[in-house]
């Protein structure tokens, strides 16, 4: 018996536009108008910073290097940086003998309480200011310019463009839990649409749930690190 046919081919994707047209039929209504389609851009967008808030997605993490300057203590981080998952000053870089150490984070109390901020030596804590632009202060004080600040962050997830024609920033796996969330968010602002509301949560929730929870590591030992920051004296 021959083996069925297939198409040999994993390239689906939907652009925004399609996203944008499920998401109004799953809510049980059509994308008759531009404004319905401004309405669901802006959606879109809202909802990709309420993910940030909802946990740690696994494709924002990126890996990036600072180079530290003896006597400078506070640096900038990259633009898109949300938060710091972890960090490390190395040493020798380049070099058969390179070192990664591993960097304690501060509390903003532990920081305030440190009494000389000046002290200089190869960092081994740091604090993180959440600001607009988020910012790092380290401490001790860097001594020696040839030392790298390594960081692992969480970035935001990049913004629909102006083309309706773009693909959006993540996974595919994650797609329909982005639909069937779009699709509540219409029907939040469509009065004609109350009644389907909770059936429109409890299948968002549902899938993204599904999503996140396959977007977790799958090392066979996992660190999960505590949302609270060491808080001692110095």
């Amino acid at each position: 018996m021959a083996a069925p046919t297939t198409s040999g081919t994993v390239a689906f994707k939907l652009d925004i536009l399609q996203i944008c047209e499920e998401a109004y039929e799953r809510a049980g209504t059509e994308m008759r108008t531009g404004y319905d389609l401004r309405s669901a851009r802006r959606s879109l967008e809202l909802m990709m910073l309420d993910w940030v808030n909802r946990g740690l997605n696994l494709w924002t993490v990126t890996e990036t290097t600072l180079d530290l300057v003896a006597g400078t203590k506070t640096y900038t981080l990259a633009d898109d940086c949300i938060d710091v998952l972890d960090a490390v000053v190395r040493t020798d870089v380049g070099d058969a003998t390179q070192t990664d150490f591993n960097l304690t984070r501060l509390s903003v109390s532990t920081y305030a309480q440190t009494s000389n901020k000046n002290t200089e030596s190869r960092p081994t804590s740091y604090y993180v200011d959440r600001q607009n632009r988020a910012t790092v202060t380290l401490y001790p004080e860097p001594n020696d310019s040839t030392q790298d600040f390594v960081y692992w962050y969480v970035r935001r997830i990049e913004d629909l463009g102006a083309t309706n024609t773009n693909n959006m920033d993540m996974p595919e796996r994650f797609v329909p839990a982005m639909i069937a969330g779009l699709a509540f968010n219409i029907a939040l602002k469509r009065p004609e649409l109350e009644a389907r509301l909770p059936i429109l949560k409890d299948l968002y929730e549902e899938a993204y749930e599904l999503a996140a929870s396959e977007d977790r590591t799958k090392a066979s030992l996992v660190f999960t690190p505590l949302q609270e920051f060491i808080d001692v004296q110095l």
